[in-house]
């Protein structure tokens, strides 16, 4: 009787165990994929390209006169005299007593801007554009806009590290369209590539700010601009497309 319970016993408490770890096995995958959804997500956004602020001012070269003409006079239209007093006039005998001249009314003062050329005919400048960059000052954005940029050599913790720098053509010709690139210490290595710019010609610049997240901590923190970076726009000098500069960023 003792034999035949232990074998029928057996079988019971190993589908008993398997029923528990198969349960056990359900519950693990449950909490597994609770934690997924809710920690993995935020991991993996956080390694994403930054975000990047850019604001850009464009200066012309093209010059302009301003001519102011002399001060000018008008005379006043003499009256018509009545016909009395023509009669009388032919009467009497001719006034000889010398007259004060009549006093003349000046004339309206003007002034008025031209344009130096014919604004409807374009000229092509000979020779090749030349496209420099300066860096003028690095600083950080208090707000997500490049308008809210504060020069200074360190950013407080939290804020958006930003560079404003001016990209100029001092060359003969025109550019046409072209790009820049700007490589930011981001805690992804990133690197911002331009869209298309607008054509500047012999002495246009303009003058950029950019900002970013997401940057690395610490001092001597690399920033990299470079004008023409894809060797889009046949240059006379490519030898100065390139500045670089470094900042300190706060925060742990």
């Amino acid at each position: 009787m003792s034999l035949y319970n232990n074998i029928t016993t057996r079988p019971e408490v190993v589908n008993g165990l398997a029923i528990v770890g198969f349960t056990t096995l359900i519950a693990l995958g449950i909490s597994l994929a609770v934690y997924s959804s809710r920690y993995v997500p935020n991991t993996v956004g956080g390694l994403g390209a930054a975000a990047v602020s850019l604001s850009q001012i464009f200066t012309s070269a093209e010059p302009t006169l301003t001519v102011v003409p002399a001060d000018s006079t008008t005379l006043l239209p003499f009256s018509e005299m009545s016909s009395t007093t023509d009669m009388q006039s032919a009467s009497a005998p001719a006034d000889t007593t010398p007259k004060k001249p009549a006093a003349r009314a000046a004339g309206e003062k003007t002034s008025t801007a031209y344009q130096i050329g014919d604004a409807t005919e374009t000229v092509p400048a000979s020779g090749l554009p030349d496209l420099t960059v300066s860096i003028n000052a690095i600083g950080y954005l208090t707000t997500t806009s490049a308008d809210s940029f504060v020069a200074s050599s360190t950013v407080p913790a939290g804020s958006r590290p930003a560079v404003n720098f001016t990209i100029k053509n001092i060359g003969a010709g025109i550019t046409g369209a072209w790009r820049f690139s700007a490589s930011i210490p981001t805690q992804s290595a990133y690197i911002y590539q331009s869209q298309s710019q607008q054509s500047l010609g012999s002495g246009d610049s303009i003058e950029y700010t950019l900002g970013f997240d997401q940057s690395n901590k610490g001092t001597d923190q690399m920033i990299s601009i470079t004008a023409n970076f894809d060797h889009a726009v046949g240059e006379s000098d490519t030898n100065n497309n390139s500045a670089a500069t470094k900042i300190t960023v706060l925060g742990s």
